[in-house]
């Protein structure tokens, strides 16, 4: 009945004789694969997947059997090569990562790169994908569009960079966190922004998906109140900082205070930089407060003066 229905659904779209096409699948819940998906795996000639045990299990619940190639983030240079072999021999080729939408914090693009400056089509197969499904479900009405960060750095200082340029931006933005790691990122979050709306969205579409939306502040505690909660892979969408929010007026004391001290003795631009480190609040907050008060001293001709232009416009 499944086969039935893919037919039916995408049987009149073209189909491309050594094409890669590239199809998300789901990212727990089997049931948000797509028709032509299904149609799709069961046409190609192989199957190029990141992990063939869990592509093996997805195409037997389908009913279907493919050649398999393992491509994944160790292999992904090579393996492409013989992908290329088969796409330029005239089959069409399927690559699904292990769960969701290939290319996106999974491997993926090398393939997809390789076989476009070949001359091979590519074509995008859309379906589940987690950072849309949690800003779905963030309501995050604040934000205009969303960046999408996906996996910070693992440790040291890539990893307190990465951390930096995220509390730096005032817009919206999806992040992917493991379990070993969600403690210490909500902590790091708590610490540096505790007003800032956070989604928390853990196994999506997965029998124990769970959602919560809280000020930074609270999610440490709402963590450590269930072992359980650690568990399975995360999404976080950092929400938009309302405009009201990120206006001067709304700068806490103490980033003020920091602000003041570093003007005295620094060049406005680096001042607002170090303020913002320090403090954890919205560089452009910072920058439009110290604007403000440099233009309010008048005559002040002193370290303090910079152009105008907001560097974090």
């Amino acid at each position: 009945m499944l086969h039935a229905a893919a037919q039916a659904a995408t049987a009149h779209q073209r189909f491309v004789p050594g094409a890669l096409y590239v199809v998300a699948t789901p990212i727990g819940n089997l049931a948000d694969i797509t028709l032509r998906a299904v149609y799709l795996l069961a046409r190609v000639d192989a199957v190029a997947c990141e992990d063939t045990r869990m592509a093996g299990q997805l195409l037997g619940h389908l009913g279907l059997k493919k050649p398999l190639v393992a491509l994944h983030a160790h292999n992904e240079q090579g393996a492409s090569a013989t992908v290329l072999a088969r796409l330029s021999a005239g089959e069409a080729v399927a690559y699904i990562s292990d769960a969701g939408t290939p290319a996106v914090s999974d491997p993926g693009a090398v393939l997809v790169a390789q076989a476009a400056a070949a001359g091979h089509p590519v074509v995008p197969v859309p379906g589940a994908s987690s950072a849309l499904a949690a800003l779905c479900a963030a309501g995050d009405n604040a934000g205009a569009g969303f960046r999408f960060v996906g996996f910070l750095p693992a440790k040291g200082g890539d990893r307190r960079t990465a951390l930096a340029a995220v509390l730096a931006d005032d817009g919206t933005q999806v992040l992917f966190e493991a379990p070993h790691r969600i403690g210490s990122l909500l902590d790091d979050l708590a610490a540096a922004q505790p007003a800032r709306r956070v989604t928390l969205a853990r196994e999506l579409t997965k029998q124990f998906e769970t959602i919560v939306t809280q000020p930074a502040s609270d999610l440490p505690g709402w963590l450590a109140a269930d072992p359980h909660r650690s568990r399975g892979e995360f999404v976080l969408v950092l929400h938009a900082v309302p405009a009201a929010a990120a206006s001067a007026d709304a700068l806490p004391p103490e980033a003020l205070r920091v602000l003041r001290l570093l003007l005295r003795e620094l060049p406005l631009k680096q001042a607002v930089a170090l303020a913002a480190d320090i403090s954890g609040a919205p560089r452009k907050a910072l920058y439009q407060q110290a604007l403000a008060e440099r233009d309010a001293a008048v005559g002040d001709t002193g370290p303090g003066d910079e152009p105008t232009a907001d560097p974090a416009a």
